[in-house]
């Protein structure tokens, strides 16, 4: 069987996404940040791989003057023309609202261009230009580099802890649900887990468990 995959803990993504974010920073570092955030959130909370990331158009996230409910990856993005749809989480639609608000102008003539891009409006960020944005923000919050694939990893093992793996495989993409099954094994958070829920020694009950003392 394969190892499970390196994931992020809840307390890491928060650190990561706020190092990502930038709120104390300048005004251009925060309004880059604002595209950052967005990014990581969509392979967070939405499982996406940074190559589909790079190659979404505005339209994919704000259409009609809202964000969109549903994001929707095409035979044009997405890998082995595995096309899903994913829902929006809250928190992903309310950094919709902020990019649009920072980056987009919200009218529909700028839709069918690129989502993310640097400072010409028709060039896209790279995959490599994202992979160096997140390991800079995880160097500087975690101390050790993290790849974009560790943020789907996550946002699949989240998810196999509260459905089924059929669903995983719809919502990640995946042709084969053995490419699924990988995010079944347990990680050290449900290691830890499990230990706390049978540590119920009640020192008010008779008869109950007995720590040894030395």
């Amino acid at each position: 069987m394969s190892p499970a995959p390196k994931t992020l803990t809840v307390t890491e993504c928060h650190q990561l996404l706020n190092a990502l974010l930038c709120k104390n920073g300048t005004k251009k570092q925060f309004r880059k940040g604002v595209r950052n955030y967005l990014m990581a959130l969509l392979m967070l909370d939405a499982g996406l791989r940074v190559g589909e990331v790079v190659r979404l158009n505005i339209a994919d996230l704000f259409f009609s003057g809202e964000p969109v409910r549903t994001i929707t990856i095409g035979s044009d993005i997405a890998e082995k023309d595995c096309t899903r749809d994913i829902p929006v989480s809250s928190r992903l639609s309310s950094s919709i609202e902020t990019m649009v608000e920072y980056w987009w102008n919200g009218s529909d003539d700028i839709c069918e261009f690129y989502a993310f891009t640097t400072t010409n409006i028709d060039k896209p960020l790279t995959t490599r230009q994202v992979e160096r944005i997140i390991r800079a923000a995880a160097m500087k919050c975690l101390g050790r580099p993290v790849h974009p694939h560790v943020l789907r990893h996550t946002f699949a093992s989240r998810l196999m802890r509260k459905t089924n793996s059929r669903v995983v495989q719809e919502l990640l993409g995946h042709k084969n649900l053995s490419s699924t099954q990988i995010y079944t094994h347990p990680n050290g958070e449900d290691l830890k887990k499990a230990i706390d829920q049978i540590d119920d020694y009640d020192p008010n009950v008779e008869g109950g468990c007995c720590r040894l003392h030395p």
